[in-house]
């Protein structure tokens, strides 16, 4: 078997301003070692004959150890059994797509106020079955929420935010830095979130898939970790360069080329043409890391955790390596099914942080990603996303949320 070692330039790796966030794990400073991939006449990635179930039978102890459910004991909502971490009354919402907004909770073209342009955000002043009353340039009104998404850390404080793509884009491929991308703000997406009292990311789904990531959450709090999300909806027009700009390099680059296209992958398992599942709000890209400090907060009359330091978990890559580096299973593996990764093997290079991210993930109907470790998606909300035409082509840069109840 034929092996090609990549040998990084260390300015391409270290180029991250000073004064920016630290980024996760230690890999640039693992990756300055040489580091190499297979690609055999034909072969797969270099398995360790371990499936899902296997593998997590032999993760660490200490990752899921101890007892942290006074972290969850802290979250009234939660307590009084709500199906997220705060009441979705005061939350922001975006229309998904063209959006009629009624006087009344029901299909009545006579009652239509409205439309919204997709993108367009507001708040939501609470819920009743499948509408939400919502407030947009005062002017109150129902829309359905089928249509919509909906900002995640006004429902899921608990979860740690890092949208690197608003500030400092973290997007390699085979270790390189790609041209206009790496280092760069791709859109803006974070703003005064008055809900929560602080500077805070704006991290959009589609709200049928908001209750996933919120047991994904609650699974990994009981055992002393959380989710930390570095992407959720990701605007069209910033997809497109990206994939503008990896293109480029792939078809002048042998080295990018083979990064991509090595044991039977292709460019589209790491980044697809528009539109694709981060534009219509159906994926999120995620690490894991061990809660090292938390506090509690206050917004209305409800009581949430706070994250206030976490170390992360190391992964086989830094997360958005665009290379087969960062795959944990076969391009065999089908993308659309729930189900086919289960038993697949994975690659060995997958840590056990990967793998306890996949549990606390799957279990609440995620589904991995067999070309990057920290891609998960909700494919119930692709096929409705898809059914409805949404193609992710506006920003989001705006929050207009309140504390439940103060309106």
């Amino acid at each position: 078997m034929k092996k090609i070692f990549i040998v990084l330039v260390i300015i391409s790796l270290v180029s991250c301003k000073p004064e920016e966030k630290p980024v996760n794990n230690d890999w640039y400073a693992r990756i300055l070692d040489s580091i190499y991939y297979d690609v055999g006449d034909g072969g797969g990635l270099v398995t360790d004959g371990r499936t899902f179930e296997q593998r997590f039978e032999q993760i660490s102890p200490d990752m899921i150890s101890g007892s942290f459910g006074h972290i969850i004991g802290n979250i009234d909502y939660v307590m009084e059994g709500g199906v997220f971490e705060l009441p979705v009354s005061g939350a922001t919402g975006y229309a998904a797509v063209e959006l009629s907004v009624y006087e009344a909770a029901r299909i009545d073209n006579r009652s239509r106020i409205l439309a919204l342009s997709p993108g367009r955000g507001f708040t939501i002043l609470y819920e009743e079955n499948d509408w939400w009353y919502i407030e947009v340039d005062h002017i109150r009104g129902w829309v359905m929420h089928r249509y919509c998404l909906i900002n995640l850390p006004d429902i899921i404080p608990s979860i740690v935010y890092n949208i690197t793509n608003t500030y400092y884009s973290l997007f390699r491929t085979s270790g390189l830095a790609i041209s206009y991308i790496t280092g760069a703000a791709l859109y803006e997406g974070k703003d005064f979130n008055v809900r929560l009292g602080r500077e805070e990311y704006i991290s959009a789904v589609l709200y049928s898939m908001a209750p996933k990531i919120f047991a994904a959450q609650q699974a990994a709090l009981a055992q002393g970790n959380t989710l930390v999300i570095y992407e959720a909806f990701r605007p069209a027009e910033a997809h497109n360069e990206v994939h503008r700009e990896l293109s480029t390099m792939v078809e002048s680059n042998p080295l990018v080329m083979d990064g991509v296209t090595a044991n039977s992958f292709s460019m589209s398992w790491f980044l697809a043409t528009a539109p694709y599942n981060h534009q219509r709000g159906t994926a999120i890209d995620v690490s894991l890391g061990r809660i090292t400090g938390w506090e509690t907060g206050t917004t209305g009359s409800y009581t949430y955790v706070y994250i206030t330091g976490h170390s992360e978990y190391p992964m086989q890559t830094q997360i958005h390596e665009l290379s087969v580096q960062a795959a944990i299973f076969s391009p065999g593996t089908n993308p659309r099914s729930t189900t086919a990764w289960r038993t697949a093997w994975f690659s060995s290079s997958v840590t056990d942080g990967t793998i306890l991210l996949i549990k606390y993930c799957s279990d609440a109907g995620l589904t991995p990603l067999a070309s990057e470790w920290w891609h998960f998606n909700d494919l119930e909300g692709t096929e409705a996303s898809t059914e409805m035409k949404n193609e992710g082509k506006y920003e989001i840069p705006n929050s207009y949320s309140r504390a439940p109840g103060q309106f």
